[in-house]
């Protein structure tokens, strides 16, 4: 026994391993969102282009040697859930390469490839980050406050948007709402995680919700408002108690809304009262009937780049159009599983883990944005496979109770 517990308790991760996956984490999200600010300013040019894809091809070699390094120093690190996003990213690069070949458009392939780094990234950065590091947690803190001011200070009639300022020396480089809501959504998350007191939450939560709101990013928005009740009901010790305030608080919303309205007419945020008078949405349901069409003829292998670059299904009907039907089960079954094991096996737990919050807040903003959003597979499916693993390992380590 005494053996099993000091193997269990060896470090695993050393300290360059961990600087590599924190600097990851800091460059992708708030970096970019610096980098873009400055660019949109016109201070600096677009040395790095958009930065995001050159920066995770770079990184994407000392990520990889950084797990590989954790696995060595300790074999009983590997779990269930790296085999499954190693035979998931075989599965989905299998796909890609045979329709390469087969002649589908390349611009649909690297996308998708893309996207596959861009997940295994996230897993590597999530599988690995250290939540006690009090330097990534204060550096997080602040780039968060810094990004919120940013997104404060420079909106124009209610939105955030750089182009409208006309100052970016590149502005085919410049990156849309969309980008700066990414970077500050996954770092919004990372303090959520770690914040203990239910004030600071709240405070949290407020300056999250405004930020977007002025971004117009909806499915970040979107994802905040989810994971309020999300985060809170884990918390609470009465949870009958919590639902009650979360209501009070819901119900004092929603009785501003009219004023909001009138004082910012043309926020993106405020389509979602009415997702009709939305173009956006309107086109999202066009191509998701367009998916279940292809769907319906194919069922089986799917239709991989049936649709023209950008006319894809902002769901998860995107990936049973792509990957067909194993290929979208394969996913959802990670993602479905993984969220009852969670819920089962964490949430009703005594002690409360910043490592379980990361875990369910990705898993179920994941889930979110797969029914309503966004094109699968996102990095977020890494970013919640990653943090799911984490935690997991912890769990076995018994340093979760």
């Amino acid at each position: 026994m005494q053996a099993i517990g000091i193997a269990t308790n060896r470090p695993v991760i050393g300290i360059s391993q961990k600087f590599t996956v924190h600097a990851a984490f800091l460059l992708l999200y708030p970096g970019f969102f610096f980098y873009q600010t400055l660019l949109g300013l016109g201070i600096i040019g677009a040395y790095l282009g958009g930065y995001f894809t050159l920066v995770a091809l770079l990184l994407l070699p000392p990520l990889a040697l950084t797990f590989i390094a954790a696995v060595k120093r300790n074999k009983d690190y590997l779990s269930g859930m790296d085999v499954w996003i190693a035979i998931f990213v075989f599965y989905y690069f299998s796909i890609l390469a045979v329709n390469l070949f087969a002649g589908a458009d390349p611009i649909i392939v690297e996308r998708y490839t893309q996207s596959m780094i861009f997940c295994f990234e996230t897993y590597v950065i999530f599988r690995i980050i250290d939540l006690e590091n009090k330097r990534l947690i204060w550096i997080t803190a602040l780039s968060l406050l810094v990004m919120s001011v940013i997104t404060y200070y420079f909106s124009i009639g209610g939105f955030f948007f750089l182009q409208a300022l006309g100052e970016a020396k590149d502005p085919d480089n410049l990156a849309t709402y969309q980008g700066f809501a990414r970077s500050y959504i996954y770092t919004y998350i990372v303090m959520i995680a770690v914040t203990r007191r239910m004030a600071t939450r709240y405070l949290s939560y407020a300056i999250g919700a405004c930020a977007l709101f002025l971004n117009g990013a909806r499915s970040e928005f979107s994802a905040v408002l989810f994971l309020i009740p999300v985060v809170e009901l884990y918390y609470a010790k009465h949870r009958l108690y919590a639902i009650s305030v979360l209501v009070f608080i819901v119900g004092l919303a929603a009785g501003g809304i009219e004023q909001i309205t009138s004082m910012l007419p043309d926020n993106r945020i405020l389509q979602l009262l009415d997702l009709s008078h939305s173009t956006s949405a309107v086109a999202r349901e066009h191509l998701s009937q367009n998916a279940i069409r292809t769907i319906s003829e194919n069922p089986i292998f799917g239709d991989f780049a049936s649709y023209p670059d950008g006319h894809y299904a902002h769901n998860v009907l995107c990936a049973w159009v792509d990957f067909g039907l194993f290929g979208v089960v394969f996913f959802l079954s990670l993602l479905l599983a993984h969220a009852a094991w969670l819920f089962f096996n964490g949430f009703f737990a005594k002690a409360r883990s910043p490592y379980f919050v990361l875990a369910w807040s990705f898993i179920c903003i994941t889930i979110l944005w797969a029914l309503t959003a966004k094109n699968m597979p996102d990095m977020s499916v890494g970013a919640a496979m990653g943090a799911f693993a984490r935690y997991g390992y912890r769990k076995k380590c018994r340093l979760e109770r």
